[in-house]
């Protein structure tokens, strides 16, 4: 049973939003493993779907290949990238029930951008916390208006968790209210 409405908009603009970041940090999968397609699957039935294809079998696939390709990676950056992939397909199918839990799948891909900045850059979480301010910044209110459907997330034990609920805050903190808070 749905808590609220999501609109085939809604999920759109979510994937759009998670592909963007996944289709960011796809090179660095890419240059680990150069015979893997897996997470190029997943962002491009992504972004089938978000430029306004129907949900397909393929989102449902795609997202299971690219994380499956996540766990075989050979570097964390590399991982991460993947992992990203995997969601953005995945977005598509984004719950309408009202639990912190899903809202990994609307931020993780962003989050996991901003650690493989992080990581790329020796570790500095100065990096990391500088993307989280380039995602805020890159962010549509109308993401945020799906964002705040939902509970907030609990502060995650791992850096990707803990980038990730700082973005959550940041997001609800710097754009105008909607019908949706009150």
């Amino acid at each position: 049973m749905a808590d609220f409405e999501l609109t085939d908009d809604d999920l759109r603009v979510v994937v759009g939003y998670a592909t963007q970041w996944a289709a960011e940090v796809l090179p660095v999968f890419e240059r680990a493993q150069p015979d893997d397609d897996r997470p190029r699957a997943a962002i491009e039935a992504a972004q089938e779907f978000a430029c306004g294809a129907r949900r397909s079998a393929l989102q449902r696939s795609s997202p299971f290949a690219a994380h499956r390709a996540a766990k075989d990676a050979p570097l964390e950056v590399a991982r991460l990238a993947a992992q990203a992939a995997g969601d953005a397909s995945a977005a598509a199918y984004l719950h309408p029930i009202a639990k912190a839990h899903q809202v990994r799948h609307i931020l993780r891909a962003a989050a996991n951008r901003a650690l493989v900045a992080e990581l790329e850059s020796g570790g500095d979480p100065v990096v990391g916390s500088e993307m989280i301010e380039i995602v805020c910044s890159r962010t549509p209110p109308e993401l945020v208006d799906v964002l705040r459907r939902y509970p907030k997330p609990g502060r995650g034990a791992s850096r990707v968790g803990v980038l990730m609920a700082d973005l959550d805050r940041r997001l609800r903190e710097s754009h105008p209210r909607t019908d949706w808070d009150a």
